[in-house]
């Protein structure tokens, strides 16, 4: 007789979503939410809060996004499912929590959409003012509701050409950098690497602002957890989701740690040329007109991040809605199996913040950005625990596990220690625990509402 353990290779749980998804296609799927403005513009103030040390900062962000992926890696490749992290909660630790953070989830993309369509409104308009804010924020909304609208297949192509710009963009900048640094740049001698150390040493600020860095750093690497949510739509999830996890994650590393180095070492941490980093860097060679092109490329970055999004945060709801935690109306899809009320109640608030701006010009991104808060710290807590978990039942019942994450359970542990620690730092700071304690009130409101409605669901259960 055969006696061997049974195998998570599960199918994904939802048969009105398609499968269409490559795997080249998942992998810059990944890259393309998490690699945004953050890096291309916001860069420079992780720098100016550590100075050189910021590198450490980044190192200890990117361990624990190292950690996270391969928690999330694990129970994408056993259990592919749009609802990700979400149904992994709610078979982990129950219903509340599993719709908490689902909702919790597709809420901080909800306004992350509307922040990154008027942001790039924004941006544009520094550089092309032939139409107000308002109206390019508008025109992206339009275009890319209508892009989502279309066949997955479809999606992913469009998101893999569109982040790829963003690749080839960092590794031409790394590239030059590289040149920059050696002296091969005629006329532009090397700075060497005097900027590590001058100017107070590596740390300036100690052990203080690299803490206080690390809290601004880790927002940097958010996004990247959207790879578990779209593997459901991939033909072969189990290796799709492995070979993704493997390649986002230090491709993310080398983008921001390899420009990071470049930026530190070429720019003083005192330098007003921070504000823009990048341009910053190609300015010291007298390329004057880098600060268009990486306008224009920070403007490709936030619309390739809104585009997968704006995915995943309708795959979110169309989850939620098959589980009976969303109203039913947004599981139905399309013939070519596209979730559409999911798209369309996901954009919703994308529209309303046009209206916004129309109303408050110039007064409403900020505000967006601070609603989102540390909502994604909060994800990778709960995946964490729920890898944690589910692994031990898995191995307590004999199951093999497609993909394992190795070093279990100090990893998964060493994960939720350094997320701690990032949750100790950001108390510390008054706008980091504004931030905190705003995501906190948010969790604590939506685990009572989900709390009540099972209440409900089982009350109803019981009287019939």
């Amino acid at each position: 007789m055969n006696h061997q353990p049974p195998t998570a290779t599960a199918p994904a749980s939802e048969t009105g979503l398609g499968h269409s998804l490559k795997q080249r296609q998942l992998t810059m799927m990944g890259l393309g939410s998490a690699i945004g403005a953050g890096l291309f513009l916001g860069s420079g103030t992780g720098i100016m809060k550590a100075g050189p040390a910021v590198l450490i900062s980044y190192l200890v962000a990117g361990t624990l996004i190292i950690l996270v992926m391969w928690a999330l890696g694990e129970m994408a490749a056993a259990n592919p499912n749009s609802g990700a992290f979400s149904v992994y909660a709610q078979k982990a630790m129950g219903a509340v929590a599993g719709a908490t953070v689902g909702w919790l989830w597709w809420l901080q993309l909800v306004v992350v959409i509307a922040a990154e369509a008027l942001g790039a409104a924004a941006l544009l308009a520094s550089v092309w003012a032939v139409l107000p804010v308002w109206a390019l924020t508008l025109i992206f909304m339009v275009v890319f509701t209508a892009i989502n609208l279309t066949s997955v297949k479809n999606y992913g192509e469009f998101e893999f050409w569109f982040a790829l710009l963003k690749v080839v963009a960092i590794v031409l900048f790394l590239a030059f950098g590289a040149a920059l640094l050696l002296g091969w740049i005629p006329g532009t001698p090397s700075p060497g690497l005097g900027n590590l150390v001058n100017n107070g040493g590596f740390a300036p600020h100690g052990m203080a602002g690299i803490a206080t860095a690390l809290f601004v750093v880790a927002f940097a690497f958010g996004g990247t957890e959207i790879v578990a949510v779209a593997a459901a739509e991939t033909a072969d999830p189990a290796r799709s989701v492995a070979v993704a996890v493997r390649t986002v994650v230090w491709r993310i590393l080398v983008f921001y740690i390899g420009s990071i180095f470049v930026i530190a070492t070429v720019l003083p941490w005192t330098s007003e040329a921070l504000a823009s980093p990048f341009a910053g860097v190609l300015n010291v060679a007298g390329l004057h007109w880098a600060g268009t092109v990486i306008t224009l490329v920070a403007v490709a970055a936030l619309l390739s991040a809104l585009n997968a999004n704006l995915y995943g945060a309708s795959r979110m709801i169309y989850s939620l809605s098959e589980r009976g935690e969303a109203p039913r109306a947004f599981r139905s899809t399309s013939k070519s199996r596209v979730p559409v009320p999911a798209v369309l109640v996901s954009v919703s608030f994308g529209f309303v913040t046009v209206v916004l701006e129309v109303l408050f010009p110039g007064a409403v991104l900020d505000n967006l950005l601070n609603i989102v808060g540390s909502t994604c710290l909060v994800v990778w807590g709960m995946a964490l625990v729920s890898q944690i978990i589910l692994r031990r039942r898995a191995d307590r019942d004999g199951t093999a596990l497609p993909l394992r994450m190795p070093g279990f359970p100090w990893l998964s542990i060493a994960g939720l220690v350094l997320l701690l620690a990032i949750f100790v730092v950001g108390f510390s700071d008054p706008a980091g625990r504004t931030q905190l304690l705003s995501t906190f009130t948010l969790v604590a409101a939506i685990a009572a509402v989900n709390w009540l409605a099972q209440r409900n669901k089982s009350g109803l259960l019981t009287s019939s």
